[in-house]
Formats: structure tokens, sequence, C-alpha cells
């Protein structure tokens, strides 16, 4: 759930101000409490969210916590009329509603993009509407002039909104297909990308201590909501596919904290508290994803800084290597004689969605007394936790959900590794060759196991890094080239 949004769009209407003093006040204490109380419920969704076994807790918390902010604000609105606002959250709610009912699970990772988009924009719309209308928004002086903070407060929300926005439509693009997930390397990028902050800095404290009005102060604005939109394209694309989760996670940081700063400029508690809880915990997270693949998170998002300009590019020439290719009924005898299995599985899962039949699959084995685990890695998928979602869904014991840090260690204990839509996070070139663009990031050793079964559709496509796998190759591994939902079927059929 992301609160952000749901914040933005709620449109939370500002307090009344005095206007010789330019202070908030006349907020009633009860709607002080209850903004107060929401916060609370938003603390407990992120601390249920945590865990798949307290979930979905924490989503009923977090729609808890909604519900008190929005139907708040509704009571102690006095700018907007209450039909207008009740018809933009009918249409606002039944988009929601379509949208949610007809995504498929695959397409979730955009999905998220695209909801983070709608927050910037949110937050650039609020933004020119409290700088076109000033006196509404409880932020002018005696002199009709905008506060200096309140400056401060407009240029930064905008800035980062239109960062968020920009960005966010690079990140669907490329997860979604729409975009090769290559990274784009734009000549002299750094200069360029510190150039733009610089001057967007420059025009947000320029206009700070402006006091004229009028068309100067408009053409400040102008530029800064132009530079900033730029920039949040200029960052995103030269990231790689294989740190794309990491995008999504950065995103949602961004979001959160543009929907901060227009707290402060509405005046909302609420808002001021979902937008920070937001912008910190994306912040966190993503420094915790960026630490498991060896990323350096000021690279990431500074926008790919340091990335190789050259290695591992899915178009290059690839070298024709022979590799044993096996069958549903070779699958099946040799997981029947394993004493113990582990699963590792990607977005090539999530594409076919095979996760049911996969949990049946563990299902025989576990009554044919074969243990099976599920290893699933920081950055499998297309965003974080996608894999433990998918598996949930299917129903699958928490208890047989390990991350890698606890499992990579029993890959030379196991019997067979099942590798089913993976690819980069079992790719050995992470480990050994400086010139991939996965070079670094901690990988599954599959390697180790006595068999290795690796389902994907066929040879002659790559990761979403685009480098080739090693593991295609080696002795013990069988590739099972097909659709993973019908090969899991039909090893499940054998092993019956």
């Amino acid at each position: 759930m992301d609160f952000a949004l749901l914040a933005a769009a709620a449109n939370m209407a500002p307090v009344e101000c005095i206007a010789d003093c330019g202070e908030h006040v006349g907020t009633p204490a009860w709607a002080m409490l209850a903004y107060l109380a929401s916060g609370v419920f938003f603390i407990l969704a992120l601390r249920g969210l945590s865990s798949p076994a307290t979930s979905r807790a924490g989503n009923r918390n977090g729609m808890i916590g909604m519900v008190i902010a929005v139907v708040t604000t509704l009571v102690t609105h006095d700018i907007a009329n209450i039909a207008e606002i009740g018809i933009a959250m009918f249409l606002g709610g039944l988009i929601g509603v379509t949208v949610a009912r007809k995504i498929a699970m695959t397409a979730m990772p955009e999905l998220v993009a695209g909801f983070h988009s709608l927050v910037g924009l949110a937050a650039v719309v609020v933004g020119l509407a409290a700088w076109l209308d000033p006196a509404s928004f409880g932020i002018t002086d005696a002199a009709d002039q905008i506060l200096m903070v309140s400056r401060i407060e407009l240029g930064l929300g905008i800035a980062i909104g239109a960062i968020t926005f920009s960005g966010s439509i690079i990140a669907f693009l490329k997860l979604s297909g729409r975009m090769s997930g290559n990274p784009i390397m734009l000549p002299m990028r750094h200069v360029i990308n510190l150039g733009t902050l610089l001057a967007i800095l420059g025009l947000i404290a320029a206009y700070a201590v402006s006091g004229a009005g009028g068309a100067g102060e408009g053409q400040l604005i102008l530029w800064i909501t132009v530079l900033a939109f730029i920039i949040g394209f200029l960052l995103i694309i030269p990231i790689g596919g294989a740190d794309m989760p990491v995008v999504v996670s950065m995103l949602n940081s961004y979001s959160g904290w543009a929907a901060a700063a227009m707290g402060f400029t509405l005046g909302n508690t609420a808002m001021i508290i979902t937008g920070a809880l937001v912008g910190s915990s994306g912040a966190i997270l993503s420094y915790i994803m960026c630490k498991a693949m060896n990323r350096s998170f000021i690279s990431v998002i500074a926008g790919g800084f340091g990335a190789d300009d050259g290695g591992g590019a899915s178009g290059e020439a690839r070298e024709a290597r022979p590799y044993k290719q096996g069958s549903a009924d070779d699958a099946a005898f040799m997981l029947d004689q394993a004493e113990k299995v582990i699963i590792i599985p990607g977005y090539g899962m999530a594409v076919a969605q095979a996760q049911h039949i996969l949990r049946e699959m563990c299902d025989v084995l576990e009554e044919k007394g074969v243990e099976v685990k599920f290893a699933i890695h920081p950055v499998a998928g297309r965003m974080p936790g996608h894999m433990n979602v998918l598996l949930a869904e299917a129903s699958v014991d928490y208890d047989k959900v390990f991350e890698l840090e606890d499992i990579n260690s029993e890959f030379a204990q196991a019997d067979v590794a099942f590798i089913i839509g993976a690819n980069d996070v079992v790719n050995p070139a992470a480990k050994t060759d400086k010139s991939s663009p996965i070079y670094g990031m901690p990988v599954f050793d599959v390697e180790k196991a006595k068999q290795v079964f690796f389902i994907k559709r066929s040879m002659g496509g790559v990761g979403y890094a685009g480098v080739d796998n090693d593991v295609f190759y080696m002795d013990q591994t069988m590739m099972l080239l097909s659709d993973a939902k019908k090969m899991v079927e039909e090893i499940v059929k054998a092993l019956d």
C-alpha cells in the first residue's frame, strides 16, 4: 500500500491561517489527535509489511489509518466543495479498483512505478496550486507575499515531485519492456546531472529570497519544474535492469519526501507523518538492497555512477557452447531420488504463473520424503518482495522460504538446485567477471549443488541484465527448455 499516494490523492486541506502573521492556526485538537492516530496505524502497517506472515494485518492497519486521515480531512475541510471532493474520490477509486482487478502479478512492478509517478505529479500540482493561490493555502504574510519558509517548501516539493514523476515514467517503461532494460549511458552524464541538480537548488534559493512576485517569480517556478522533470529522466535512464528493484524502492522514497514537503505547505500533520514514513522507509529499504547487491547507494541514486559503459550488452554476439538438454521425465526421476532440493524462483516463474503448480510439486516431493526449501534473492523479480508475494499467493509455508544469506551455504549439501525463471541471481559472473554489469552482486552458489535443473524458454534469452550465464553449460546442469508452468506440470505428472 502506497500511503503517500493515498494522502496526496486525498488532497488534505490546509488549516485556517491568520493573514497578518502567516501562522497556521485553527486545527481542532481532536483532528490533531486523529491525524496522530492515523500515523500510528501507518507505523503498524509498515511493521506488519516487514514479514509475509503479518502482511495482511499490516495492510488492514494501513487502510484503517488512511480512513481516519481521509474522514478527518473531509470533516475539517474549508476550501474545496464536498461534492467535488466526493466526485474526485469516486472517479479515483473506480480507476484504482479497475486497475487492481485487471493487473497481473507480473505487471505489479510497473504498476508500482506508475503509482509513484502519480504521487510525484500530485505533489507538483499541489505545489503549483499553492503558488498560484497562496492566500487560500494560508502561506502568506501581512503583505500577501508567500512566506520564505513556504517558498522553500514549495520549491523542494515541486522539484522532488517532478523528479519522482519523470523518473517513475522511465522505470515504468523499462519494467514493462517498452524501453530496453540495458543502461543508457549519456556522455558526460555525471557532469550534466550534477550541474542540473545544482541549478535546481540555485533556482529554489533564488525563489526563496525573491519577493517581487509577478513574471520573474513565475519563470523561477517554471524552470525549477522543467529542470526537475529533466533530471528525473537523466537519473533513471543509466540504471540497468539488475538495479531496477533498488530504483523502485528509491522512487518510493522520493514520493514520500514529496508528500511530506507538500504536507508542510498545506500545514497538514497527516501528510507530513505519512510522507516522512514512506520516505524514510523507502530510503532504508534502498540502502539495505544496495548492501545486499554490493552496490553503492550513492552510485545508484546518482544515476548509474560508476557503471561500466561497455560490459554485458544483450546485443553482443554470444558464442555457441555445448549444453545438456533434458526432459520432464529426466527431472522427475532425479528429483524422486533426491534427499534435499532447493528451488530458486525468478521473474520467469511470475511470467508463466507457475507458482501454484510449483507448490504442488513441492507437496509431492515432501510426501516422498524429500526436503524442499525455497531460496529468495533480494532482487529476484522486478521489485522488492516480488517472489515472496507470489509464493504466499500459492500458499507456500513461510518457514520454507529463505533469504540468500540464510541458505547460500546449503547448496553444497543439496542434491538438486531447481532454478525456475531466474538468471542473474544465479550467475557466477557476478563473482568472477569484473566487466559484467552484475559484478559484485551476491548470487546463489548453485554450482555447488550435485545437480542443477534450469527451466527457461530457450537458450536464446539472457537475464534482465543482458549477460550470458555459465551455469547453463556446467557438467551437472540439465536445461529444461519450455514454458515454466508447462514443464513443472509435466514433472508433477511424471512424479505421480
